[in-house]
């Protein structure tokens, strides 16, 4: 189905928008893979947070020119699945779990930060920890000392607390 020139502007506006907020993309080629494939990578993404589309290349080329993400312009031939992510790790993840399973989806390269990514430097990227995940890990690194700090003033009044307990049971039981 070929689109007309407004429908085209309003694809490149619409992926403009995306790619202004956008940190990583990753692309890969889906030669072969299937309606219903597709249709569970696509839900995956959505639940990631991560913006998945098949685009024409040369829509996607326009769309790309003048950011950080120009980069990737070379790599645009073939039928090609575009994940475009706030989250530098999230799109990562996404394609080369979905990739691990999938023969047919082939990760081709990726752009993060002005960097040309390779198939091995995507698969590496999605083995790190999301956004999410390491913020969690700072907080509770940071809340640690005080819960530990809590846990010993309490063990002082429960420790005399448990004391007076056993020195009335052993009372009782030598009456």
């Amino acid at each position: 189905m070929s689109l007309n020139r407004q429908e085209k502007a309003a694809v490149i506006e619409e992926i403009s928008a995306q790619i202004a907020i956008a940190q990583s993309i990753i692309v890969a080629e889906y030669r072969g893979l299937e309606v219903s494939s597709i249709t569970s990578l696509r839900k995956d993404a959505r639940a990631s947070g991560v913006y998945l589309r098949v685009l024409k290349n040369s829509l996607a080329s326009i769309a790309v020119k003048g950011t950080d993400f120009e980069i990737l312009s070379d790599q645009f031939t073939g039928p090609l699945i575009y994940s475009i992510s706030s989250d530098p790790v999230s799109a990562a993840k996404i394609i080369a779990k979905f990739a691990k399973n999938n023969d047919k989806l082939v990760i081709k390269s990726g752009a993060l930060n002005n960097h040309l990514l390779t198939k091995e430097e995507i698969i590496a990227l999605s083995s790190m920890p999301s956004k999410e995940e390491l913020i969690s890990t700072l907080l509770s690194a940071m809340q640690a000392p005080i819960v530990k700090f809590v846990r010993t003033i309490n063990e002082v009044p429960s420790s005399f607390v448990r004391c007076l307990s056993a020195i009335r049971d052993s009372k009782i039981d030598a009456k």
